[in-house]
């Protein structure tokens, strides 16, 4: 059977914007090593455990089925998902592996209107377990930030070859195989067999928003109220020096920075960095997928993250976390990025102020 998980390169955070430490949380995380360091996937060794799906921030690795998955959970009476080795009774997922926090998240705020149940197999005898275990993680740690959630049922029972084998059609409508679906048309038939041969055709596909971060602000808009654990930028520090490097490296455009200049003088009296009197910080919690680079990269350490209660209105909006002027050489009167008073030039060439940099 041909590999259903598909690389999109123009998701991959690495593609994004360039960065020093560049993500490999797909290639450390494949029980199988399954992934080349150029995001080349060996269909010999990968299993499909989806777990790679589950540790990218931003859709890198997807599931070729994606698609049938959320029309299943968004059109279904019932949701009803069971990996290769359960009692097949719902829609099968390649393994629990695959879910990630939004995914869990959305299933979650499904319960609230139908049933959820995920049925498995026994996990310990699965070559995919580790994925599993992953998983399972995640799920606690959703449990322990949003303990009151709608409740997901998750049931043990293995297949033991004697269940009949139920199959969905393209709106998650469970159904038996019978000898008269097997005499498709020609036509389906060949779209069924390019879609089994080339499953990367889709891997041209890119978008900002990582698909399960949509799922989780469809679901949610429905409980436009209540609110849920999302793991948000605080409150920026008040070491916080105004230079905008975090927004800069921002890969889903979620930091954004705006400028306010001083329209009394000319430029011809003023360099381009000397007009800046102000900096906005603006946040856009749904596109941060969490990878933490603006923290990595911020000198005066003054971002943080922290899980708070956040209403559908808020994720989806824009919000002001920080208003500040940038700061200027006391000496050259250049921008500087730091804590001190002096730019890199003026520190260096002073004997004084070599000890400057040494913090």
């Amino acid at each position: 059977m041909t590999c259903q998980m598909v690389y999109h390169n123009g998701n991959c955070l690495n593609t994004k914007r360039p960065y020093a430490r560049s993500c490999k949380l797909c290639i450390e995380s494949c029980p199988h090593q399954a992934i080349s360091e150029y995001r080349e996937l060996d269909t010999k060794q990968c299993t499909e455990c989806g777990v790679c799906m589950a540790v990218c921030p931003s859709g890198g690795f997807v599931d070729h089925s994606i698609d049938k998955l959320h029309n299943y959970l968004s059109e279904s009476d019932k949701i009803v998902l069971n990996c290769p080795r359960a009692v097949p009774q719902g829609f099968e997922i390649s393994c629990l592996g695959i879910l990630d926090r939004d995914s869990w998240m959305t299933l979650m705020l499904l319960a609230k209107e139908k049933t959820a149940t995920i049925i498995t197999g026994v996990c310990s005898d699965c070559e995919d377990r580790q994925a599993c275990a992953s998983s399972v993680e995640i799920f606690k740690q959703v449990h322990a930030d949003w303990p009151d959630h709608p409740a997901v049922h998750i049931k043990v029972r293995p297949d033991q070859g004697l269940a009949e084998k139920p199959v969905l059609t393209e709106v998650g409508v469970r159904r038996t195989v019978t000898k008269k679906d097997s005499k498709l048309g020609w036509r389906q038939k060949s779209r069924e067999k390019i879609e089994e041969w080339l499953p990367s055709m889709a891997a041209d596909e890119s978008y900002q928003i990582p698909k399960t971060r949509q799922w989780l602000l469809e679901a949610f808009e429905a409980s436009a109220e209540e609110k849920i654990p999302f793991h948000a930028l605080a409150v920026v520090a008040d070491s916080c020096t105004s230079c905008g490097v975090c927004a800069a490296i921002c890969p889903q455009g979620a930091l954004q920075k705006r400028e306010e200049r001083n329209s009394d003088i000319g430029a011809e009296d003023q360099t381009k960095e000397e007009q800046i009197t102000s900096m906005r910080l603006i946040f856009e919690p749904q596109k941060c997928v969490q990878c933490h680079r603006c923290v990595e990269t911020c000198r005066s350490k003054a971002l943080t993250f922290s899980c708070k209660p956040l209403s559908h209105r808020l994720i989806t909006g824009k919000i002001l976390v920080h208003e500040g002027c940038p700061k200027y050489c006391n000496q050259c009167g250049k921008r500087i990025f730091d804590k001190g008073e002096l730019c890199l030039v003026c520190a260096t060439g002073d004997p004084a102020n070599r000890g400057f940099f040494s913090l």
